[in-house]
């Protein structure tokens, strides 16, 4: 990423959809300088909505104990549904 000469506020404000276009597509940042300070304006990675999920601890007990459950003594064959 190369760095780009500060820009007055004037300038961003004639300019702004073409600076911020060429902030998104060069990833170039764009620094502004207001009242003596610096701003910068740069893109942000958003996270990924899985990157978000928070883990919730849902089963109480082994979860191996779930795969090797015996539903034999619950089955009735004579059922009709």
């Amino acid at each position: 990423m190369s760095k780009m000469a500060a820009i007055s506020a004037t300038r961003l404000r004639q300019n702004l959809y073409n600076l911020l276009d060429s902030v998104v597509d060069t990833g170039v940042p764009v620094e502004v300088e207001r009242r003596g300070r610096l701003l910068r304006i740069v893109t942000v990675q958003r996270a990924s909505k899985w990157d978000r999920l928070t883990a919730h601890k849902i089963v109480a007990g082994d979860p191996d104990d779930l795969v090797h459950v015996d539903w034999s003594h619950e089955w009735r064959g004579d059922r009709v549904p």
